[in-house]
């Protein structure tokens, strides 16, 4: 008898759709720079151009947010190629195509740095939450967020360290190859990491923020 799995492919013609998922400014643009670099096809509208805080680009489609409105039916272009979706819509994909997601971590207070200097960029509130505040609300989505998709057949995930990849692509570029078929070009993707880009760094003797159990 065919696993679900099998069925899912049969059905939708065998081509995952790659995604590369995570928080806001968790280095999801570094990650799909990376695939795009090892050949892979980015789904794209390049409607949010780079910018100071993005310098290399986006890599956004905007009717990704429309996911929460049930309208997915742009996700049948996606089918072998890579998209970024952040993971506030995940929970929302359909269940009939096949997902491998390549989920980005990152230290929390870098994320939290990023995002404040990000606003101030744009000129916009940043004292809406203090960081502790942000931490719990974030680390209580992605525990839920990982929750949900070990339970789902049709996706497959493998995390990353969005720290230790810019610092040392050569020892995780092969994982992600395999995760996708040891199909990339995967001396064309360490060109691609730029170290300049690391700006929101951990200061040593920092602690991480974690959510009390």
């Amino acid at each position: 008898m065919k696993s679900l799995l099998e069925i899912f492919k049969k059905y939708r013609g065998g081509r995952d759709i790659i995604i590369v998922s995570g928080l806001p400014r968790s280095g999801t643009s570094l990650m799909m720079k990376m695939l795009e670099a090892g050949g892979l096809s980015p789904f794209t509208d390049n409607i949010r151009k780079a910018d100071e805080d993005n310098p290399k680009g986006y890599y956004e489609f905007e009717r990704v947010k429309q996911l929460t409105k049930a309208d997915s039916a742009w996700l049948a272009d996606a089918q072998g190629k890579v998209i970024k979706i952040i993971s506030a819509f995940l929970q929302h994909l359909p269940s009939i195509y096949v997902y491998r997601i390549l989920f980005m971590q990152r230290a929390m207070p870098e994320i939290l740095a990023s995002q404040k200097k990000m606003l101030i960029n744009r000129r916009e509130d940043t004292d809406t939450a203090s960081d502790r505040e942000m931490a719990v609300i974030y680390q209580k989505h992605l525990r839920q967020v990982d929750q949900w998709l070990k339970k789902q057949p049709n996706i497959k995930k493998i995390d990353f360290n969005y720290n230790d990849l810019v610092q040392n692509p050569d020892k995780y570029i092969p994982a992600i190859n395999e995760f996708l078929g040891n199909t990339l070009i995967t001396e064309k993707m360490v060109s691609v990491v730029d170290p300049c880009l690391y700006r929101q760094r951990l200061e040593p003797g920092i602690k991480e923020i974690h959510l009390d159990n």
